[in-house]
């Protein structure tokens, strides 16, 4: 009953972004007085992720590197290319542009394997890109995000940038790998708890941000929109067509749409947050939202509309 509980947590988690972010607009003080463990809670997030990791899914990837390789270098080149085109095309300020950036650099978002899940599409190829994406991250995304920024008035710092990733994603990840390696079996009654841990977690930046931008969430409308519905979907449909180029079946093929049009804009908006300030959080926030609800959407529909399934590994 209570692994059930945490299931459904979990796979509607989309839910509770939306309602937490109405808490945070309409309670903003309890949310603002948690900022400074932003980056704790990211941490605990990567933790989460790594505990539930198995030396399988690693092995995975080393069976067959060359559809992870395509589908990550179609992340790190479609997203950020693209939010740098976008922000040129619609004229964004420097704060606007650099955060869309930032979103567009990211890894992969691990709730991407739970759309993938819910669309009945290969989640096992979900996971591994997402766990590639996220281990090259620290080197890549402020090494793209100093290069398309270019030409702002914000500075880039690139090496700082670098560390708090290590801190923040790769040694909670590799720490919570550890503890499922180590403890095993031990581990497993346990395990449900920790996705639904990573969500809420994912819930709380969402909601930080609303309660930091709560008087400038004027800006979400119009422009600020428009350049983060464009980003989502313009990489949605890339990854699909990419997909199609490589001749992957459909069920790759839809996996690749939502893992790229889903990036990890939550650690786009911490990055942002504590890099660049609170106004360039506002397009990572909109892009969270937005990311979700499409690929919620795309994952319903293709739930209907189930593919054959991926061939076996």
């Amino acid at each position: 009953m209570f692994e059930r509980v945490l299931s459904f947590y979990t796979r509607y988690f989309a839910i509770w972004v939306v309602l937490g972010g109405l808490a945070a607009y309409c309670w903003p003080s309890p949310f603002k007085a948690l900022a400074p463990w932003n980056l704790w809670f990211f941490a605990l997030t990567m933790f989460g992720i790594g505990a539930v990791l198995r030396m399988e899914d690693f092995r995975r990837i080393a069976r067959n590197p060359g559809i992870v390789l395509v589908g990550t270098v179609a992340q790190f080149t479609i997203m950020p290319l693209g939010a740098f085109l976008v922000s040129r095309l619609l004229g964004l300020s420097d704060e606007l542009a650099i955060g869309l950036i930032l979103a567009g650099s990211a890894p992969g978002a691990m709730s991407s394997n739970v759309m993938s899940y819910v669309a009945k599409a290969d989640t096992a190829y979900s996971v591994s890109l997402t766990t590639v994406s996220t281990v090259l991250c620290p080197f890549l995304t402020p090494t793209l995000t100093c290069l398309l920024a270019r030409g702002t008035r914000m500075d880039v710092s690139v090496f700082e940038m670098m560390c708090n990733l290590v801190a923040t994603v790769i040694v909670p990840l590799f720490l919570g790998f550890g503890v499922r390696h180590f403890l095993g079996e031990g581990l497993r009654k346990v395990l449900p708890v920790f996705p639904a841990i990573s969500a809420t977690f994912i819930v709380f930046i969402c909601a930080l941000v609303i309660a930091l931008n709560r008087e400038r969430l004027r800006e979400l409308t119009g422009i600020t929109l428009v350049a983060t519905l464009l980003l989502n979907l313009g990489g949605m449909a890339a990854g699909y067509g990419v997909g199609r180029l490589f001749r992957m079946d459909l069920s790759r093929r839809r996996t690749l749409s939502i893992e790229i049009g889903m990036q990890n804009a939550g650690l786009g908006t911490v990055l942002a947050l504590k890099h660049f300030g609170a106004g360039a959080t506002i397009p990572t926030a909109a892009f969270v939202f937005i990311c979700i609800l499409t690929a919620s959407a795309a994952a319903s529909f293709w739930q209907r509309h189930p593919a054959d399934p991926a061939p076996a590994e």
